[in-house]
Formats: C-alpha cells, sequence, structure tokens
C-alpha cells in the first residue's frame, strides 16, 4: 500500500472591504507613509466591518473551498482554526463555523500559535490525514486584529490588519503534499509580544479594563532579531533536511510580519525574489492568516509538484517551516 500523505487540494481567502491606508494611520497617531514602508513594507491593510466576527471570515473562506472543489461542507470531516482572536474564549471558533456553514459531520479546535498559527495547525491537520481518521479536513489561518489593537500606539497599530485564508487537506498517494515540518518554540519569549490581560494570569477588572494591557504589546527590536534568525534559520534547516538547493525551490510563502524578515529569509535560503511571495504591501501582518493569504493571491501560479516552503516566526516565541509537493495546478 502507498504510503499516504496530506495535500493541499484547494484553497481561498478573505479579506474585508475596509482598507486602512497609511495616510489614514497619520491622522490617528504620530507617524508617516515614508516611515511605515521603510520600516515594515506596508502600505494599507484591512479592517473588519462593525459586527464581523472572525468566525464569518471562516464560513467565507469554507464556503470558498467547498465551492472550488465541488463538494459540501456536510462532507467535512474536521475544520481546524489558527488564530488568537476568535469570537470568545470558549467555545471555539472552530465550533462556531461548522454551525454557520453547515458542516454537520465536522469537528474541530483552535490553534493559539500567533503567527505561526496557520503552520501549526496545518500540521495538525496533516495527522488526521496520515493517520486515516479523515478524508477532508479544512485548516484555516485567520486573525481579526483590529479587535485587540490600540490604535494610539504606533507600534502596534501600523502593522496589524485583519484576514486570513484556508486550505483543504485529502489523502495523496501520490507522493505529493506535505513533506515534512518542522516546528519549534520558546516560551521565554512570551513578554515581548503579547496580550497580558485577558488570561487567567491577569484576568480583566474594574480596574484593568481599557488599560493598555488588553491591547497587543509588541517589543518591536527584540521581536525583529529573533523573528530574522529563527525564521531563516528553520527555512535554511528543512531545505538542508530534504537535501534541497535553492533551484529545488519553486517558493518560499513566507510569513507576511516585515518586509525586511522576509529578505533575509530569501537570502539565507539563496532565493531570488521571483520565488518569494509578497503581499504585506496590502495586507499588512494578518497574523495567523497571512501565508494561506499568499497561496490564495498565487494560487494560479502555483504548479502541480511544485516544491514549496512555509515559514512562520510569531509570539509566544513560536517559529517553524512546512515543506510541501504542491498537488495540483489550477484551472
Amino acid at each position: 500500500m502507498s504510503k499516504i500523505t496530506a495535500s493541499i487540494t484547494s484553497v481561498h481567502g478573505y479579506v474585508p472591504e475596509k482598507r486602512l491606508t497609511n495616510a489614514d494611520l497619520e491622522k490617528l497617531v504620530d507617524t508617516n507613509d515614508e516611515w511605515i514602508v521603510s520600516r515594515t513594507g506596508i502600505k494599507e491593510r484591512r479592517i473588519a466591518a462593525e459586527g464581523e466576527a472572525l468566525s464569518d471570515f471562516g464560513v467565507k473562506i469554507v464556503e470558498g473551498i467547498c465551492k472550488k472543489r465541488g463538494i459540501s461542507p456536510e462532507e467535512l470531516d474536521m475544520i481546524i482554526v489558527g488564530t488568537i482572536t476568535g469570537d470568545y474564549r470558549f467555545p471555539s471558533t472552530s465550533n462556531v463555523i461548522c454551525d454557520k456553514v453547515g458542516a454537520k459531520n465536522a469537528w474541530g479546535y483552535d490553534v493559539s500559535a500567533a503567527c505561526s498559527g496557520f503552520l501549526y495547525a496545518l500540521d495538525s491537520g496533516k495527522q488526521y490525514i496520515e493517520n486515516g481518521t479523515c478524508k477532508k479536513v479544512i485548516v484555516i489561518g485567520a486573525d481579526h486584529m483590529s479587535s485587540i489593537l490600540n490604535y494610539e500606539d504606533r507600534a502596534t497599530c501600523i502593522i496589524f490588519g485583519d484576514g486570513g485564508g484556508g486550505v483543504l487537506l485529502e489523502p495523496d498517494t501520490e507522493g505529493y503534499g506535505i513533506q515534512d515540518s518542522i516546528l519549534k518554540a520558546d516560551g521565554s519569549g512570551r513578554h515581548y509580544l503579547l496580550q497580558a490581560i485577558g488570561g487567567s494570569a491577569e484576568p480583566v477588572t474594574k480596574e484593568n479594563a481599557c488599560t493598555p494591557g488588553m491591547y497587543v504589546h509588541q517589543e518591536g527590536q527584540t521581536v525583529f532579531k529573533n523573528a530574522v534568525r529563527n525564521m531563516a534559520d528553520v527555512s535554511a534547516e528543512i531545505m538542508e533536511k530534504n537535501e534541497l538547493s535553492s533551484e529545488d525551490i519553486n517558493w518560499l510563502v513566507p510569513h507576511q510580519a516585515n518586509l525586511r524578515i522576509i529578505d533575509a529569509t530569501a537570502r539565507r535560503m539563496g532565493l531570488d525574489k521571483e520565488k518569494v511571495m509578497i503581499n504585506i504591501e496590502k495586507f499588512g501582518n494578518t497574523t495567523a492568516g497571512t501565508i494561506p493569504l499568499c497561496l490564495w493571491e498565487w494560487e494560479d501560479k502555483l504548479k502541480k509538484g511544485d516544491n514549496v516552503v512555509l515559514a512562520a516566526f510569531g509570539g509566544g516565541f513560536t517559529w517553524g517551516a512546512i515543506y510541501l509537493k504542491w498537488a495540483y495546478t489550477a484551472k
């Protein structure tokens, strides 16, 4: 019997309509377009409509995937969601999406790994395909970052946006799909990028409600240094482990945190920019959503058999890389 691998067979993304440009941010905080672009590469980001929840992103993603694949949500076995901005502390947003989209036969859960959430969730989803437990697993990476941002803090509000994407995993016996993954974590980095208030360590009280700890806090220089080193290192590591040269790689799909981090990772892998998926200028950092958003935008350029490396670094600290062989050429 041929080895079963988990292949991506459909992909879809979603971003809200509202655009928040650098010019808009100039009216909110002490910043300007040149400063933002030179340090991050971001020109605009998308912001959810009032009343629009993360599960609403998920519904559009699942419906888009099912339409492309020609299947019903009732055929899905699982929906796994990588996110840090779920609808509620509980139940899981996966649970809510299953209900809203009519995936009556599916179960699932959320994965909290910040910007590495999609990679962690994808590696989790592949296990259920490879061991034969499931035949159709949707993995979503998405975040509603505007819900936890302080728009008076220029260190964070210029970076993040709302949106995400997802993929359908199905069994493959031809050698395509996920080939290898390296996932890592270092909890000592938690203080440099976090939302301090709202969990059991520091619950919400009358005294701390609406204080800065309620929102995303980031110590930019420390996060940047760790991201450059670890995202580049793990990308090079997965190439070496699988005996891949830069010529063997068709695409790098990096987390869209900062253009300088992306460039450093590509240089470490020996890749020209033509092989790197970049859309940070349009969407900013959608946290767990950046990698599937890139796959969605580049779907028509991906060819069956392409060697693809996904790489991310996020709060926690968390980071990792996944190597896969693309399983289809889009029609």
